[in-house]
């Protein structure tokens, strides 16, 4: 690169960052994180050999192929949640039964770390749902500038004056029962 070429032409980073947000928002952002981020633990500590002075401590376990199966489906599915947010419901709930199934396998979900990843990021997907896009105003439905409130409000349409849709029991204020004769 020379003294002449730019790096970066202005502006493109704050437009690179509001590229990435306006993606991050339209799927399960937060969720597939926490779901990628739970498989790490859950793979790793089954494998891991850690040193104290000159102590090792081994905490290879008897399902340590368990261990990586699972991390590696969380993993898959956390990338599968960002990239095909259809998926959100069943990848959610395999997360949340993946996680369920580390604590047996693999030395409690990861330490309870990569087990509580799981847990919530299966509940953020599976609670996420996609905005719907605002709907554009028609123009004659829009009211004259300063008439905030109607001048006659009605508030019984029925042809006695009661609504009937909304009078389920029978014990409206305009035929005198007013709940007073009602059974229980």
């Amino acid at each position: 690169m020379s003294a002449e070429t730019p790096a970066a032409a202005p502006g493109q980073f704050s437009h690179r960052r509001q590229q990435f947000r306006d993606w991050r928002g339209t799927r399960p952002f937060w969720a597939g994180l926490f779901v990628l981020l739970s498989g790490f633990p859950i793979m790793y500590f089954p494998y891991a050999h850690l040193q104290l002075g000159h102590l090792t401590i081994a905490m290879s376990t008897t399902a340590g192929a368990g261990s990586l199966i699972i991390g590696v489906l969380l993993v898959v599915l956390g990338i599968s949640l960002w990239f095909q947010k259809h998926v959100r419901t069943f990848a959610g709930v395999a997360a949340i039964l993946l996680a369920l199934v580390s604590l047996p396998v693999s030395n409690f979900g990861g330490f309870v770390v990569g087990f509580l990843f799981a847990l919530v990021g299966g509940a953020m997907a599976v609670a996420w749902s996609p905005g719907v896009p605002p709907q554009p105003q028609p123009e004659g439905d829009v009211p004259p500038a300063g008439s905030d409130t109607p001048d006659e409000v009605t508030y019984f349409t029925g042809a006695d004056g009661v609504d009937e849709a909304n009078d389920l029991s029978g014990t409206s204020p305009l035929n005198g029962a007013n709940g007073r004769h009602s059974a229980g």
